[in-house]
């Protein structure tokens, strides 16, 4: 009897933790799209677990558990694959194509459950549409990895790039559990789960109680090949994006969308690119000036200005002036005489 109760309070350790999880990382969100991707997918892990674990204790459960249970099974794949998604976008919401895609999802998701509710089709749940359920969530397993894969230089180094590989192998940990639970026991997917979470905060508490003895360029230079593939990262955005040509661009800013901490991004600018946050900006600047003042027919240089991203007119003079030598608009006349 006592082993039963230790099984029940392991196993249920994992579904209320994670649901508590998920409350406080929306909670805390503030709109970042990556951290409520990362709250809905723990939400979701964590009603699958304990719908696994009341149904194992407690097989006449009514099928509306169940049909909950596998619903959040559903989007889990879904939830993994718009987390990682998020954390390598450049912009601060979903794309058209995702909207559509969450919508497409949404759309399933409804319709199974208003018009083929488990009560009523208990067969269909259980033959059909269960196994599609895992197989979904494995497809979007297989997505996931690839594009965390396909990324993986722009993550290198960075926090996010732990996170997100930490996540995958916990869900496929779990994945396998489920899959694998004819062999083993159905309640082996819950308790995985707990361990992996347990896992992961210990891991975090670990490195939070670290972080106020490590100084913020840790004492240690990036290694060139890193660093390389870091610039590279950067200079791919800023020319995919252009970035460059918003006046209020910060490091941070910049910093998240590479997914890396905005000291590693200043540290890498100032140590292997030899210039400073504020320098890069303005060399970027600069260029875009310089496009902007051959063309025809003329435009006020108050507007080639604000077109390149300077903030001021005299910051404009000032770093056209340090990076060519010669002013904007005798650059200009130059540019016309050629």
């Amino acid at each position: 009897m006592l082993s039963q109760h230790l099984l029940f309070f392991f196993a249920m350790l994992g579904a209320f933790n994670g649901i508590g999880l998920a409350s406080f990382l929306w909670w805390r969100a503030s709109g970042t799209p990556s951290l409520r991707w990362l709250s809905l997918l723990i939400l979701a892990v964590g009603l699958r677990t304990g719908k696994s674990v009341a149904f194992y204790f407690w097989p006449d459960i009514p099928l509306i558990v169940l049909q909950l249970g596998l619903t959040a099974c559903f989007l889990i794949g879904p939830c993994l694959f718009f987390l990682v998604r998020s954390c390598q976008s450049h912009t601060p919401g979903p794309s058209r194509v995702d909207r559509w895609h969450i919508a497409a999802l949404l759309a399933i998701v409804i319709g199974v459950n208003v018009f083929l509710p488990y009560t009523g089709h208990p067969d269909l749940w259980r033959h059909v549409i269960t196994p599609g359920i895992n197989h979904a969530w494995l497809v979007y397993l297989v997505l996931a990895t690839a594009l965390l894969y396909r990324h993986r230089a722009r993550l290198v180094g960075a926090p996010t790039g732990r996170l997100l590989l930490g996540v995958l192998v916990g869900v496929w940990i779990i994945w396998t559990a489920y899959f694998t639970a004819g062999y083993t026991s159905y309640i082996v997917g819950a308790l995985s789960f707990t361990f992996i979470l347990a896992l992961s905060v210990l891991v975090y508490l670990r490195q939070r109680s670290g972080q106020a003895t490590v100084e913020p360029y840790q004492d240690r230079r990036i290694p060139e090949t890193e660093a390389a593939t870091q610039l590279q990262a950067l200079a791919d955005l800023m020319a995919q994006e252009r970035l460059h040509l918003d006046p209020g661009l910060t490091l941070p800013r910049v910093a998240r969308r590479l997914g890396m901490p905005q000291t590693r991004l200043s540290q890498l600018l100032n140590d292997n690119n030899q210039t400073s946050f504020k320098q890069y900006l303005a060399q970027l600047r600069v260029v875009e000036a310089r496009t902007l003042l051959r063309q025809v027919p003329p435009k006020p240089l108050e507007v080639v200005a604000e077109q390149a991203g300077f903030q001021s007119m005299s910051t404009f003079y000032s770093a056209f002036k340090k990076h060519e030598g010669i002013t904007p608009a005798a650059f200009r006349a130059a540019a016309a005489n050629s």
